[in-house]
């Protein structure tokens, strides 16, 4: 009798322990399984947005994220990692065609960046959208 008391007591300690480590929205708090957002060299006009943008995407605050990477763009239209960075979030946010659009222009502003050009989520999304304009025709 003891012994399965002490072997229920242990079973639960597992559940509270797995509980606490069970992801949420498929990440850990602490294992930052999202794609990598990118970095602007410093004194570029994006600097700032991109930086706090960075900060709030890591945390999984994808709105806060989203609004910091757009001012980042505004600030830096020919910025390739603010548009890169932008669709990440967007990603985020399921907005996926919007986050199509933004990787689109990523690729389009930096073609040679390896973090871009060979980026698996942003070739993801291009594909997806292209086969949604092929089935709207």
């Amino acid at each position: 009798m003891v012994m399965r008391a002490v072997r229920l007591a242990g079973a639960v300690g597992l559940v509270a322990i797995a509980l606490v480590l069970a992801p949420v929205d498929g990440v850990r708090a602490g294992d930052d399984q999202r794609t990598p957002a990118l970095e602007v060299p410093k004194g570029t006009p994006a600097r700032l947005h991109i930086v706090e943008g960075i900060k709030h995407y890591k945390e999984g605050h994808m709105d806060v994220a989203s609004y910091q990477f757009r001012l980042a763009v505004q600030a830096d239209p020919q910025s390739a990692e603010a548009h890169y960075d932008l669709a990440l979030a967007l990603d985020g946010l399921g907005d996926h065609l919007a986050a199509a659009k933004s990787f689109a222009r990523a690729l389009e502003l930096a073609p040679k960046n390896p973090a871009i050009a060979d980026s698996a989520i942003l070739h993801s999304h291009l594909k997806k959208s292209q086969s949604e304009l092929i089935m709207q025709r």
